[in-house]
């Protein structure tokens, strides 16, 4: 994988996790093609032109980009068997893999430090990519969330090529490939429900810790995970006794502080759940040789994961953030660190696919109906599809309908533009959901809205 290289084709390259692939492995001097129908559909795609800074050529998702001169084919899981690209590669015999197995192979061929958990792996692998490039380690990195610091003309922010061997993957359990990683280390922050069961994720996760070569670093707070860890595992936490608990924690309106056996952290993101992040980072660190004193020098810098907390507007006349949250337990973190900021709130969801809504119904209700305080209001937009063949058998109605029920304040609206109509009702709005960029184009919008109704008090 090192040593000559490769021409790689990669379909569905504006995908997270393929993206961040394409360009770490331009990086590394490989020849890259790709193709996506996101940017057939859209030329003025934001990632074309870092692709092109990158070099990068980017042909139509039609087949006619691949030929014999490509050592392998890499898959997105979200293009189907039957494209013209796959049925080509198949027929001229270039060997295939799909993204998730094609990151399996990367992560065998580096010192591989797999960060996961249920949620927060894109900041907490971000963060310790940052951390360990600030302090010198020219570490390699493979996220899914972008980076802000890491962002260029030629990098989304989601990879870095470094010098080192090391590589800080994010580890997501969703398609089941966790199993096939087996790491040098790794941090696994939480264990709840989202893409499948807590009990199917847990056996994943014990196959990960099992496939571990050197250190696994867990959160000691966590019951689901407490079921599963092991004897040697290297613990940190908040509120239970471990090897890295935090003391002095400070939780403010958009930081936080704490100490660790004596050392004074600050970090620049609100939220207990982010502590769980940096704490999981600093605990790494710590065990691989990095002084407390030294990482504390640099986490204050870190600004954070794109679409994580982002802060739009924040004046006298109002508040507007953006976040990724989309599971329950992502929810209600996000629901318990804004309550901190305004009496009265507007969150405004849009809930993806149809599948995991259906899953998580009941999860869902019950952490608007655990979180919404009586001043605060839902607004719920259809569900986003990105494409597929799921049964379409669940609204937002569905959820709007038990938060109801639950007494609380909420309504489905189906267009947009329904929300600018109302921005006179509220002063403070929290806009979240996944994988679809638009939502912080709409959070966008809404703050020059209030900017423009309001006169500065």
């Amino acid at each position: 994988m090192h040593g000559k290289h490769l021409k790689i084709f990669f379909s569905g390259i504006a995908g997270s996790g393929v993206s961040a692939i394409a360009v770490f492995m331009a990086g590394k001097g490989h020849v890259i093609y790709g193709s996506d129908r996101a940017f057939d559909t859209n030329p003025g795609h934001p990632l074309l032109k870092i692709f092109r800074h990158k070099g990068i050529t980017v042909v139509p998702q039609d087949g006619s980009g691949i030929d014999s001169t490509f050592d392998i084919a890499v898959f997105s899981t979200a293009v189907e068997s039957d494209n013209p690209e796959a049925v080509k590669a198949k027929a001229l015999g270039i060997p295939v893999k799909t993204r998730p197995e094609y990151l399996a192979m990367l992560t065998a061929s580096f010192n591989t430090i797999a960060v996961a958990g249920t949620s927060g792996k894109s900041t907490a692998s971000g963060l310790l990519a940052f951390l360990m490039k600030r302090l010198g380690l020219e570490p390699n990195f493979l996220g899914g969330g972008r980076v802000k610091q890491f962002k260029s003309a030629s990098n989304p922010g989601n990879s870095l090529a470094g010098s080192s061997d090391n590589l800080v993957i994010e580890a997501c359990e969703s398609d089941g490939s966790i199993v096939g990683y087996a790491p040098r280390h790794s941090i696994i922050l939480n264990l709840d429900f989202d893409h499948h069961t807590v009990e199917k994720t847990a056996r994943m996760f014990e196959a990960l810790m099992k496939n571990t070569a050197g250190a696994v670093i867990v959160n000691a707070d966590d019951a689901n995970l407490g079921k599963i860890t092991g004897e040697d595992a290297i613990s940190f936490s908040i509120h239970n006794p471990s090897r890295y608990r935090a003391d002095a924690v400070s939780l403010k309106q958009f930081s936080t502080g704490f100490s660790l056996r004596g050392t004074n952290f600050t970090l620049s993101l609100p939220g207990e759940y982010n502590l769980y992040n940096a704490l999981a980072c600093v605990a790494f660190l710590s065990e691989t040789g990095i002084s407390l004193n030294d990482t504390a020098k640099v986490l204050h810098e870190f600004q954070g994961i794109e679409r994580r907390f982002d802060v739009h507007l924040n004046n006298s006349r109002g508040l507007v953030v953006d976040d990724y949250a989309h599971n329950p337990h992502k929810i209600s973190s996000l629901m318990k660190a804004v309550k901190k900021l305004r009496e009265r709130i507007c969150y405004i969801f849009q809930p993806h696919g149809f599948g995991p809504t259906k899953l998580m119904r009941k999860e869902y209700i019950s952490a608007f109906a655990g979180n919404l305080r009586n001043g605060d209001h839902l607004i719920l937009l259809p569900i986003y599809y990105a494409g597929g063949t799921a049964p379409r058998d669940i609204s937002s109605s569905d959820i709007a309908e038990g938060v109801i029920a639950a007494g609380k304040s909420a309504e489905v609206v189906t267009e947009r533009s329904e929300v600018l109509a109302k921005i006179h009702q509220h002063d403070a709005f929290v806009i979240f959901g996944a994988r679809d960029d638009t939502l912080s184009d709409f959070a966008g919008e809404i703050a020059r809205a209030i900017e423009s109704v309001r006169p500065r008090r």
